[in-house]
């Protein structure tokens, strides 16, 4: 199932603000990665609803998700 656009949009923006909070970094970089993200994408397609969690669960998400990137790197 897929989420209003305009639910999916306030939704989008609480998940970047929750993560600028948690990872202690500006909105703007929040917003970056976010977008740059696997978890986006899954969130806007609707993958295992993912945009029914909270915003809390998805930030902590997209931190774990940074964090496998950068190891991955490293």
């Amino acid at each position: 199932m897929t989420a209003n656009i305009y639910i999916l949009h306030y939704k989008l923006n609480g998940i970047i603000n929750e993560y600028a909070k948690q990872a202690n970094v500006p909105v703007r970089e929040a917003f970056d990665l976010f977008y740059r993200s696997n978890l986006y994408q899954e969130v806007r397609g609707g993958v295992s609803d993912m945009h029914c969690r909270s915003n809390g669960y998805l930030a902590e998400e997209l931190l774990l998700e940074q964090e496998r990137e950068s190891a991955r790197k490293a």
